[in-house]
């Protein structure tokens, strides 16, 4: 294995949870009775910081918009476990593989601390990861700060990481910090906003990065 260290980003990525989070997103913004957004708009936003997501959909949010929009959107994203039901296909096996090789594994994601620890949990895929890092005790995506600062704790050089993840915003946070990038065919966004940052590849399965040398 080329790569020391392997980040994938969380929803869209290893777990189907795109759809919930869009419905999450739904319900908070009809109980603050903002305008109603279609689908993809909110997709759109999927792998930001909770914060840069929202100002992004109502530019006009206020600082209490913003803590009384999270507190809905938790409010529905926590009414369902998302478990192991939710993983993508190998996502457990490809982790076990790479665990096996003595690859380090990564989390570079979005969600809060507090909704990864949960969906740590629920989905039983803590003990695959040596580091995570969120956007709430980081930077949003697209910065690279979460990644430079996974590589400066494992001690890793940029050309020996590999970042994994389903929208434009985890390829240019990986381009940004010098690291390569696969994207993944099957999250929120379509393959050409991933191709724009020219990754290695687009993978359709995650079995698919067990042969890349």
């Amino acid at each position: 294995m080329k790569y020391r260290l392997i980040a994938f980003d969380w929803d869209g990525t290893l777990v189907d949870s795109v759809d919930h989070i869009v419905k999450s997103i739904h319900y908070a913004a009809d109980k603050l009775a903002f305008n109603a957004l279609d689908n993809d708009s909110v997709k759109n936003i999927i792998g930001l910081g909770m914060s840069e997501a929202i100002k992004t959909l109502y530019s006009s949010v206020t600082d209490e918009d913003i803590v009384r929009f999270r507190h809905f959107y938790s409010e529905a994203f926590f009414s369902e476990v998302i478990g192991r039901d939710h993983l993508f296909p190998n996502a457990e096996k490809v982790l076990g593989q790479f665990q096996d090789q003595g690859v380090i594994l990564a989390v570079a994601t979005g969600k809060g601390r507090n909704g990864l620890d949960k969906a740590l949990h629920s989905t039983g895929l803590k003990s695959y990861f040596s580091i995570e890092r969120c956007a709430d005790e980081s930077a949003s995506k697209p910065s690279p700060l979460m990644l430079e600062q996974i590589m400066s704790v494992m001690d890793v050089k940029p050309s020996e990481m590999l970042m994994v993840g389903d929208t434009d915003f985890d390829m240019e946070m990986a381009e940004r910090a010098g690291v390569d990038r696969v994207g993944v065919s099957y999250g929120a966004q379509a393959r050409h906003r991933l191709e724009s940052f020219k990754p290695l590849c687009i993978v359709d399965d995650l079995n698919e990065l067990l042969t890349l040398a």
